[in-house]
Formats: structure tokens, sequence, C-alpha cells
């Protein structure tokens, strides 16, 4: 198992506090405002944040032409599939649960890289895994029910999951002659681009200026959410293996449940409590020293 260098430590930590609070946020925010418009005027503010990072790093935004396609079949998963299914889905989840059901994305990439990619996982990766289904399944304990009669919600989260799951694996094995910031920045232009697309076409007729806690989810995703922590997330996902991109950041639907409920009322129980010990065994699979002697 690989090990954590400081700065990859301080960027993970930072990463999981930014889109931890950013459930209840997006709750909040997409509670009275179009979620799909929500969702673009986020990604257009974060996106000349980016930009602007490239210049700042003397980085090019020039793509090479034959490379666009493996651009853009790396930003449909990671970014238009995830970000238009998952802001769809929260109306019908709590933000907590909506968490939850996001972050089983660790172990569509576990098993995906396992059928699709011959990834070959140490026992201790799987015990992560496995850990972190468990906990999944204590946070979903007294929401089994309702969550039969939300289909919908359900599904789209699950299958927004597995698309980001396939993103990850896909920028783990992808190579495209530019920076990781220029990279970054075209992807996340994609995403934008279609969502609002789809924001004008279904929300078109009810599109007007964020006040309130929409413009706040706004600029939080806008200018952490995205311009700071996406970027991040690639660094992470493209820097480590997969399983250890992914594990390591689980603790992020844990302060989404906690911040849910501190913030919006959202109910606790005592699996709530057990899956937070279950979610740390998973973090400690992939963050802990393997032990292993260099010789």
């Amino acid at each position: 198992m690989p090990s954590f260098s400081r700065r990859q430590l301080v960027l993970l930590v930072l990463l999981t506090l930014i889109w931890g609070l950013n459930w209840p946020v997006m709750k909040q925010g997409i509670a009275h405002y179009p979620p799909l418009t929500f969702r673009a005027l986020s990604l257009l503010l974060g996106l000349p944040i980016i930009g602007m990072v490239v210049v700042y790093q003397k980085a090019s935004f020039k793509v090479p032409r034959s490379f666009w396609p493996m651009l853009l079949v790396l930003a449909i998963p990671n970014m238009v599939l995830w970000h238009s299914m998952m802001i769809l889905a929260i109306p019908n989840l709590s933000s907590g649960r909506a968490a939850i059901l996001g972050y089983t994305m660790p172990i569509f990439s576990a098993v995906f890289g396992g059928l699709f990619f011959r990834d070959r996982l140490p026992a201790r990766a799987w015990i992560g895994v496995a850990a972190a289904a468990i906990g999944v399944l204590l946070l979903l304990w007294h929401e089994l029910e309702a969550l039969g009669s939300r289909p919908f919600g359900v599904s789209l989260m699950l299958v927004s999951a597995a698309s980001w799951a396939i993103g990850t694996q896909l920028l783990r094995r992808t190579r495209i002659p530019v920076p990781l910031i220029t990279l970054s920045f075209w992807m996340v232009a994609i995403g934008a681009a279609a969502l609002t697309l789809m924001a004008v076409i279904f929300e078109g007729s009810q599109f007007h200026v964020p006040e309130g806690a929409a413009l706040f989810g706004v600029l939080y995703n806008g200018f952490l959410a995205l311009g700071f922590a996406q970027v991040t997330w690639f660094f992470l996902a493209r820097n480590l293996p997969p399983v250890a991109s992914t594990l390591s950041v689980m603790l992020i639907p844990v302060i989404g449940l906690f911040s849910g409920s501190l913030w919006l009322g959202e109910q606790l129980h005592w699996q709530d409590w057990t899956a937070v010990v279950l979610m740390m065994v998973a973090i400690a699979s992939v963050l802990l020293p393997s032990g292993k002697k260099q010789g």
C-alpha cells in the first residue's frame, strides 16, 4: 500500500472538509432553486478560477487535437454524468444519505478495478472496501424503507457514483501530454458546457438570479468545491492508486452526515456512530504504512 506525502495529506484534509460540508450546502442551496442551473452556475464560476491557476503556473491551455476524443471520454464520467445525476438526486434524499450513496464510489472503483483493469489488491485493501460497504449499509439503516419508495433519487445517486468510479479509473490510466491543471480546466469546461445546455433546455423558464442560501451555495461550490477541491481531487486520483485515492476520502460522507444533522436537523442513530468507526477502518487501510521496510 502507498504512503502519503505531507503535501498529499494536507490536500486530502482540505478536500475532505470542503466536500464533506458541501452536502448540506447543496441541499439547502437547491431547496428553492433549479438544481441543474445551480450546478451549472457553480461550474461556470469555478472555471475561471482554474483558468487563473493555469496562467499562474505558466501552463498552456492547448491540448493536441488527437487527444480531444480521449479528453471527452474522461470528462463524461468524471464531470458530466457525476455532476448532473448527483445534483438531480439530492432533492429526493436527505443530505447525509445523499453523501453516503455518492461515496459508494470507492466500492464501485475497487470492483471495477478488479473486473476490468485486473487490479490485484492486497488483503487489507479489500478489508477497507468491506468496512466501507458495511458502513454504507449501517448509515442507510433507517432509510431503507423510505429509499424503497424513492427509486429515482437512489438510482441516480448510485449510477452517478459508479460513473465517478469509472472516471477515476480512467483518469489514473490515461496519459494526455498536457499539465494536470490544463486537463482539469478542459474537463470542468466540458462539464460546465454540458450542464449549462441541460439547464437551458430543462430549467430555462425557472431561471432567476440566486439569492440567500442559493447564492451562498453557488459561491461555496464555485470557489471551494470546484475551484479548489475538484483540481485537488484530480491531482490525488492521478498520483495515487485508485483504491488509495478513493477509500482515503471515505470520511467525506461522515462529515456530510453529521454536518447535515447539525445544520439541517437530520436525525442520527447508533448505526451512524458505528459506521464512523468502520469508515475510519477503511481510511486506515490505505493511509497507514504497510510496515514493509525498503531494502
